[in-house]
């Protein structure tokens, strides 16, 4: 069970916003693309908060079903970032152990941060190697390397980025802080 002020401190920290500017207008909800795999609608998510159910909310697979697409935060008309609140949910889940019903998810979840951090955005076929070695699937979506790769979607070397170790110094400050 995760404990109130220490919740509430956590999110603060890291989304930079209030979630009571919620009204429920249900907009992030119609808008969300995935929504048709969610159990809970998104605007449901930001409402467990609201009323300190917090626990509901990390344990909710809808907080890893997101996509951060932005498609919620550009319709709200509250201008409140959900996209960010549920990344912000899904840190605050992690550091607190709280177990992730799509282990597949939180895998991909890992990988694509571990490229990020690597190469300073995302590497496609890094995040393809290291997703397949973590879930062992390795045949499931072979069929469509060839045409990734002919058309410019998957490149065999990762892009160049500047200001890497700026992205490197911002994970190492992330870990820095949860070590404390």
């Amino acid at each position: 069970m995760v404990q109130n002020n220490n919740f509430q401190i956590q999110l603060q920290e890291i989304i930079h916003e209030n979630p009571d500017i919620c009204y429920q207008c249900g907009k992030c909800s119609a808008g969300c693309p995935l929504r048709i795999y969610m159990k809970e609608p998104p605007n449901l998510i930001i409402r467990y908060v609201q009323l300190g159910l917090y626990d509901l909310a990390l344990n909710s697979s809808t907080i890893w079903l997101c996509a951060g697409c932005q498609t919620c935060s550009t319709r709200c008309p509250k201008n409140f970032d959900l996209a960010k609140f549920m990344d912000g949910l899904r840190e605050i889940a992690l550091v607190n152990n709280i177990p992730v019903k799509e282990k597949k998810i939180l895998k991909f979840h890992k990988a694509f941060l571990k490229q990020i951090k690597k190469y300073g955005r995302s590497y496609e076929l890094g995040l393809v190697m290291d997703y397949k070695l973590k879930t062992g699937d390795f045949m499931s979506d072979v069929d469509s390397a060839p045409s990734l790769v002919l058309n410019g979607k998957l490149s065999f070397l990762p892009h160049k980025v500047k200001g890497k170790d700026k992205i490197k110094n911002i994970f190492n400050k992330i870990n820095t802080k949860k070590c404390k």
